[in-house]
């Protein structure tokens, strides 16, 4: 048998018709029958606890992750609705998922690291491949969590992982994650894979800096309070024109910061690290990121560039190649910043550069993603955190 697997989705507003098309579509493109796993991707316009209840009763409640998402990706699809969902079902007897999942992260100094390196420290073995995340977006800060989950396993950053962050629709109030029957937010839910496999990645981001370097003054954390000593929201409005304060949504997703990528991924990765202003405060004049950041740290503004999107999806597909040789893909999961979809390209370009990624890297493969608020994926053996990015991985 090997590994068999089965992609369906679902834009029927009603989220017990929408859960059971898009999981019966999943089993019957492979007669899987009853999945070894299954993994969903979802809008948060559904019920949530009914669409998973639905999905689980429908694929013989197996052992089921995955998390909410500003939209869904499968062969020839991207969709950002408020009403879609993807579902992947797996059967294999060369490949092992083990899920686990913890909450209530947002309590945490670690985000849940320590809890999590807990759970599935039990697991890792020789054969592991590597875990996929789905982390809450809107409460995450990569850095302590990855260095408390790194500290708390054996090899430590040894561990490959891979993931997105749970994205709603551009609201920025509640997401979700599923573990089995459960869905809930402010938590993490983990796929440890093991077995005769690997996985080939691919990643880029597809940004420019626009305008002078800056040098962060004053920072704790995760939140930035000063650029150049002026407040980092009197220091946009220098990138913007119009009522900002009013736009902040729009504004955050054309402009972001980038920071010089340590030397140790920057021949694999590019000069910048890119991060999304996930939040700010207009009392004090800051913003917040989604990892750590110190005082005297350089950075630039921003922007994507269409052009380097569209090359940078050729890369990623050549990246893959390179690594699986002539051997095709069992199947693709892809993690895409919210902020490379429609809001920069029209449904139809959108939709055509997706589908050529698809094309070059395995027409009929398997294909499962969703629109994220922070992507996860390795760079030269680190584990990093991404933003305004595709990660596309290839289990093989």
């Amino acid at each position: 048998m090997a590994t068999v697997a089965g992609v369906g989705f679902s834009t029927n507003r009603n989220p017990r018709e929408a859960g059971r098309e898009a999981a019966l579509k999943a089993l019957e493109q492979k007669g899987i029958g009853v999945p070894d796993f299954v993994f969903v991707f979802a809008s948060v316009g559904y019920d949530q606890q009914l669409l998973i209840q639905t999905i689980r009763g429908a694929t013989g409640r197996a052992p089921l992750a995955g998390c909410s998402g500003e939209g869904i990706i499968t062969q020839r699809v991207a969709l950002e609705t408020n009403f879609c969902v993807c579902v992947m079902t797996i059967k294999s007897d060369e490949l092992h998922f083990l899920g686990t999942h913890v909450t209530h992260i947002a309590h945490e100094s670690d985000y849940g690291g320590e809890r999590l390196a807990a759970e599935i420290r039990p697991w890792l073995g020789a054969d592991t491949i590597g875990c996929f995340l789905f982390i809450d977006g809107l409460i995450f800060d990569f850095d302590p969590f990855k260095a408390s989950l790194e500290r708390c396993l054996p090899g430590g950053n040894e561990l490959r992982l891979f993931g997105g962050l749970a994205a709603d629709n551009w609201v920025s109030r509640r997401t979700y994650q599923y573990h089995d029957d459960e869905v809930f937010s402010e938590g993490i839910s983990c796929v440890h894979m093991s077995g005769s496999g690997r996985i080939a990645c691919g990643i880029n981001h597809g940004c420019v800096p626009i305008g002078t370097k800056h040098v962060i003054t004053r920072s704790k954390g995760n939140v930035i309070y000063e650029i150049d000593g002026i407040p980092v929201l009197e220091l946009l409005k220098d990138y913007v024109e119009g009522d900002w304060e009013s736009q902040w949504n729009k504004i955050s997703l054309n402009l972001c910061l980038g920071f010089r990528a340590p030397e140790s991924i920057k021949e694999e990765y590019g000069d910048l690290v890119v991060r999304y202003m996930m939040g700010k405060d207009d009392r004090q004049g800051c913003v917040m990121i989604q990892s750590d950041v110190r005082a005297g740290t350089e950075l630039w503004i921003v922007r994507r560039d269409k052009e380097l999107i569209r090359n940078g999806l050729v890369a990623i597909s050549d990246r893959i190649k390179q690594q699986t040789g002539n051997r095709q893909p069992k199947f693709v999961m892809q993690f895409e910043c919210m902020g490379r979809g429609k809001v920069v390209f029209r449904e139809q370009e959108k939709n055509d550069l997706i589908t050529t990624l698809q094309q070059r890297i395995g027409q009929d493969v398997p294909w499962i993603g969703f629109y994220t608020y922070g992507e996860i994926g390795p760079v030269s053996r680190y584990n990093c955190l991404h933003n305004f990015t595709a990660v596309v991985t290839a289990v093989y």
